[in-house]
């Protein structure tokens, strides 16, 4: 049997499973967690990869492995291969003011014909103009940009600064993926190269930046073992369902988001849809909103109920709560675009105005941001024909049961996974085959 190591490196925790090459079948695991903040010293996910391999038995046995990992965070490096600044995280706002001035200078539908993204404060190209205007003397010292998993997989094949790894700072082999490299800001998805002309807009100079690898292809770490380009989080968690096209994967966690496998690359002006690639070669169309499962935790404490019984009372409503509608904005919406919206509870009366009709609004008014988001990916002409429902809000029977009713395709609901590390596992298993 030939073990193989996938890894999901996300803004919570690092998760290593290694699994059976031929099967996939997991064989051990382990874990560890990372600090909180939008703000993180990449050498805290360092020591939790470490430790999440030791928990999970080492990798004396294993054969190959790859990192997925979150996706967009800011590792800057100098040019002895030292981390010049914390990292700052997808979830970091702060950068918020230089897309909206990187909008002004190209042009929306400029950035989304170039990229496929128009920029927020999630994206590296934001965070690295940010940089370079509130941190000019850190800026100008960066020799080279990753992301969290591209420098992880770099330092885990030995690389790092002289004293603190075996290898040595050889910027020129850091290596990411297609899926990672399209949510940079900074990359074309349609000739697969890097812009420089943004990166040098937003850094104010040039910058090495990891080699792109494609789906099969692989570079070996200091025990010759082979590794792959890896995965973002959103694409190792497709490829650990097993998604292709048609799938639309709608993940309900805090926040929420939809994403399909698509054989076209999809351009929207309007910022609404990410024209992400995916790491086999196909790409993955991605739409994000704030509000998800946090809707269900606000109605549950405000009816003093646990998930179960909110799922129960949900149930014991009819379709469309009597009409008693929730706008589940409770934190500003990202799609549609209204960051200082609020929520709203429309339809009551005396008789609308139930437990069970207000357990009813919640799931539907969460389902319904989520399927506008499916409207998005339709509007691009994106082929939907099932959907699998992932995250902890996938656990609710009543999301079970009302999502077909709201998202207006059929819906799977697969066993709860570790699908970003499995999605990793399975790349390694595959680089390991070629």
């Amino acid at each position: 049997m030939s073990l193989v190591m996938g890894v999901d490196s996300s803004t919570q925790s690092c998760k290593v499973v290694i699994t059976d090459a031929a099967t996939g079948a997991i064989v051990r695991d382990g874990r560890a967690i990372h600090p909180n903040g939008t703000e993180v010293d990449p050498a805290a996910w360092w020591t939790a990869l470490q430790a999440a391999i030791d928990a999970a038995g080492g990798l004396g046995d294993v054969k190959s492995w790859a990192i997925g990992g979150q996706q967009h965070g800011m590792v800057v490096l100098d040019d002895a291969g030292r981390v010049l600044r914390p990292a700052l995280l997808w979830n970091d706002t702060r950068s918020a003011g230089a897309a909206a001035d990187l909008i002004a200078e190209f042009g929306a539908d400029s950035l989304a014909q170039r990229t496929g993204l128009v920029p927020v404060a999630s994206f590296t190209l934001t965070k690295l103009r940010w940089l370079r205007d509130s941190e000019p003397d850190n800026a100008a010292r960066v020799a080279a940009v990753a992301l969290p998993h591209d420098w992880l997989t770099w330092r885990l094949r030995g690389f790092g600064p002289e004293g603190e790894s075996r290898r040595g700072p050889v910027l020129e082999e850091l290596v990411t993926d297609r899926s990672d490299a399209s949510g940079t800001g900074y990359w074309d998805p349609a000739s697969g190269g890097y812009d420089r002309e943004l990166l040098v807009a937003a850094l104010g100079h040039d910058a090495t930046l990891p080699r792109v690898l494609g789906p099969e292809e692989w570079v070996l770490d200091d025990a010759e073992r082979r590794v792959g380009g890896g995965a973002g989080d959103n694409a190792g968690a497709a490829l650990g369902l097993g998604a292709g096209p048609g799938d639309v994967v709608v993940s309900i966690g805090t926040s929420g988001t939809v994403f399909a496998v698509s054989e076209e690359r999809t351009i929207d002006p309007t910022g609404t849809v990410a024209g992400f690639a995916d790491c086999t070669g196909r790409f993955l169309p991605l739409v994000a909103t704030l509000n998800a499962a946090r809707v269900l935790d606000a109605v549950a404490g405000l009816l003093g109920v646990d998930h179960s019984e909110l799922s129960r009372l949900a149930l014991a409503a009819a379709p469309g709560a009597g009409g008693l509608s929730l706008v589940p904005y409770f934190e500003g919406e990202r799609t549609p675009n209204l960051p200082d919206a609020t929520a709203s509870l429309t339809g009551m009366t005396l008789a609308s105005t139930t437990r069970e009709n207000l357990a009813r609004a919640a799931v539907e008014g969460m389902l319904g941001g989520l399927g506008a988001g499916l409207a998005a990916l339709r509007a691009l002409g994106v082929p939907l024909e099932k959907a699998l429902l992932i995250g902890g809000g996938a656990q609710s029977e009543a999301v079970r049961v009302i999502a077909p009713l709201v998202l207006g395709v059929p819906v799977e609901v697969p066993a709860p996974g570790e699908y970003v590390a499995l999605g990793a596992a399975r790349q390694a298993a595959s680089v390991l085959a070629a």
